[in-house]
């Protein structure tokens, strides 16, 4: 098992914490576009929820691989 310092362990985690907050914003605010029919929401809904499933997916992979 490995184990890794606490700095490190921070660097991991951080990385995907900042993309899916991010992600998160950027749907939020497409969210308000699509509500006040303003152009450019179906574009930022699209990124953020890719920004989302990304960090998602990573974050995964670093537990797992973590866990081996």
């Amino acid at each position: 098992r490995k184990t890794l310092s606490g700095n490190n362990m921070k660097k991991q985690y951080s990385v995907p914490l900042v993309l899916f907050l991010l992600g998160m914003a950027i749907t939020i605010i497409g969210s308000l576009f699509k509500l006040m029919h303003w152009p450019g929401a179906n574009i930022m809904l699209t990124i953020g929820m890719f920004a989302e499933a990304t960090a998602l997916i990573s974050l995964i992979v670093i537990v797992f691989k973590r866990i081996k």
